[in-house]
């Protein structure tokens, strides 16, 4: 399923960042700089891009030490609060996420069992704990995949979605 980011994501997300988006082109970019803490990071999104042959939303993350990406991202999370969002995808039941902080951190949680997210995070060990935590808060925009939960097309956009499930 292709994100398609509404005029309204983009101005939440500013809100939560606390910083005003720049439009340039097909690239929505976010800017952060925390002075205080020597803290500097830039976050792009780009929406409905050529991913090999294949469209999709890529975002990056951009630090001085580090450049980070999520291809084919299909939902995002806002906290407000904790001043972050996350950004997630999905392929065969492994979640990646990347968490950006209003103070200018970031996290990428690459590959993890979708069942680590509603399971029970006192059996797992601490270096496995924090994606589980960290990605179980994307659960309310992933699909439902249980076998009992029909799916129905959504009129608009013709994809799937779980029934009676409500994602804003």
């Amino acid at each position: 399923m292709n994100l398609q980011f509404k005029d309204e994501d983009i101005e939440r997300i500013g809100t939560v960042l606390g910083v005003n988006p720049r439009r340039m082109g097909n690239v929505i970019r976010f800017e952060l700089q925390k002075e205080d803490q020597n803290r500097k990071l830039a976050l792009e999104i780009y929406p409905n891009s050529a991913i090999g042959k294949k469209r999709g939303t890529l975002v990056s993350v951009y630090t001085p030490t580090a450049h980070l990406q999520l291809h084919f991202c299909t939902g995002f999370v806002v906290s407000e609060m904790l001043g972050e969002l996350t950004f997630v995808g999905e392929e065969s039941g492994k979640i990646s996420g990347l968490t950006v902080e209003r103070e200018g951190g970031c996290s990428l949680y690459a590959n993890v069992d979708r069942e680590i997210l509603s399971g029970d995070f006192t059996t797992l060990g601490p270096e496995v704990m924090m994606s589980g935590i960290a990605l179980s808060l994307t659960e309310q925009v992933l699909p439902d995949t249980s076998p009992d939960r029909p799916e129905k097309k959504t009129r608009k956009s013709g994809h799937r979605r779980p029934a009676k499930r409500t994602v804003r």
